[in-house]
């Protein structure tokens, strides 16, 4: 569930606050057990695969982006027993699965396309969750836009509960299409979320956090959309 832009209200959080309680428990209850694992064929790739976002400005990513990444270090911290910082060739060792799944767009767009990456739940199992950890953010080297004014508004960020981290089909993707994944679409790390929309999927992730909840990470509601469109947190489909 989301609140879309022009839904308009005199209190917008307040009403962000009041799905969160009471439409995503029972969403959850009677959608959640159900949702398919699906995947297509080579064959069923689309040709063409639409780019949302613009490519990050900050001279961090320009830097690494230069030297393609070799000098670039995922750092994973937070509620863990063993917080690491990992490079892309770090990721490959870890291990590597591939799945072509169809990516649904917010904006009610589609496409089809080959991923290829490090299973998030394998990367779990190096890094160790504590038991206090029940949320995973993604921050990005990009700037989330202002949707009213079009206007970059800050570092853009996302989150997941434990659950959807360790879905078998969510991955740290550096692949698309069988070649190592393009600026536009996230280089040099995005996540891939098959259960959830796309604006979910961070691209150009710079650093992972294991957190205990999400209200103190930014404005609190789990990600730049939430914050600052009233989007709600289920996203799944």
């Amino acid at each position: 569930m989301y609140s879309p832009i022009g839904w308009r209200g005199e209190y917008p959080r307040a009403v962000q606050h009041a799905a969160k309680a009471i439409v995503t428990p029972v969403m959850g209850f009677l959608l959640d057990h159900s949702a398919p694992v699906a995947e297509f064929s080579r064959e069923d790739i689309s040709p063409f695969f639409w780019v949302n976002g613009k490519i990050p400005t900050c001279d961090e990513w320009k830097t690494l982006a230069a030297g393609d990444f070799k000098n670039y270090r995922l750092k994973v911290y937070g509620q863990l027993e063993n917080p690491v910082e990992l490079s892309l060739d770090d990721l490959l060792i870890l291990g590597h699965k591939t799945q072509i799944t169809l990516h649904h767009c917010i904006q009610g767009w589609s496409g089809i396309a080959e991923w290829g990456g490090l299973s998030l739940a394998e990367l779990m199992k190096l890094v160790r969750p504590t038991p206090k950890a029940k949320a995973v953010i993604f921050y990005s080297f990009g700037e989330g836009v202002e949707f009213s004014t079009g206007v970059a508004g800050g570092q853009y960020y996302d989150s997941l509960s434990i659950e959807d981290a360790l879905n078998p089909q969510t991955m740290l993707a550096y692949e698309m299409n069988y070649e190592p994944l393009n600026h536009l679409h996230g280089a040099p790390l995005r996540l891939r979320v098959e259960n959830q929309l796309g604006f979910k999927m961070v691209k150009w992730i710079q650093v992972i956090e294991f957190v205990e909840d999400v209200q103190s990470i930014k404005k609190g509601e789990g990600g730049y959309a939430e914050d600052h469109e009233y989007f709600g947190e289920l996203a799944n489909i």
